[in-house]
């Protein structure tokens, strides 16, 4: 794999965290293969599930920023790699939970697997519980005594 293919590839990942930011989910068809699998609880399938999840995240969160803080490509050139910090205020419903201005940070791995220069597939980790506790919709653990 060639320097400039690897260079494409890590723009994918960032231009994922621009497109997240601008809250334009029309912009997803830039980066996503129609028949998108997205192996999120949170996301139904195909990139029209992305585009679902994404405005509902942005209904929660209007002020949302993603941060691309690591992008990596795979020595194969099969799979991008990003660490994400997405950081706004829980102003509107988030996944079931009413808003309470609350702001948070959250954070996430995700891989993806690349085929024709857009994404295919998509696997990610994310810190839901501690970004529920930061809205304040679910009570931190308690601390042992």
């Amino acid at each position: 794999m060639t320097n400039s293919t690897t260079t494409d590839l890590a723009k994918l990942g960032h231009l994922f965290a621009d497109i997240m930011s601008s809250h334009d989910v029309s912009r997803l068809d830039e980066i996503k293969a129609p028949d998108y699998v997205n192996h999120n609880a949170f996301a139904e399938p195909g990139l029209e599930g992305s585009k679902k999840v994404l405005g509902a995240i942005i209904a929660g969160v209007p002020d949302l920023k993603v941060t691309a803080e690591d992008v990596f490509v795979s020595a194969d050139g099969s799979r991008v790699v990003g660490r994400y910090r997405y950081e706004g205020t829980h102003t509107g419903n988030l996944l079931g939970y009413s808003a309470t201005g609350n702001p948070f940070v959250m954070r996430s791995i995700d891989i993806w697997r690349v085929e024709n220069g857009r994404f295919v597939e998509h696997w990610d980790e994310l810190n839901t519980l501690d970004v529920f506790i930061q809205m304040g919709a679910v009570q931190p653990p308690r601390q042992p005594s």
